[in-house]
């Protein structure tokens, strides 16, 4: 029992630094562009001539 006095806080501080990260790259618009790595990838601009 004396166990879950330090884990059940760790687990809480770990979920909200999760949170808090995941809000974070929300903000900076990580997630804006979904679809343009996949046309990116079948693009032939970057090879040699």
């Amino acid at each position: 029992m004396n166990v879950l006095v330090f884990l059940v806080p760790v687990a809480l501080a770990l979920g909200i630094s999760a949170l808090f990260a995941f809000m974070w790259s929300l903000k900076r618009g990580q997630y804006e562009d979904s679809e343009g790595a996949a046309y990116r990838i079948l693009s032939d601009e970057d090879l040699p001539k």
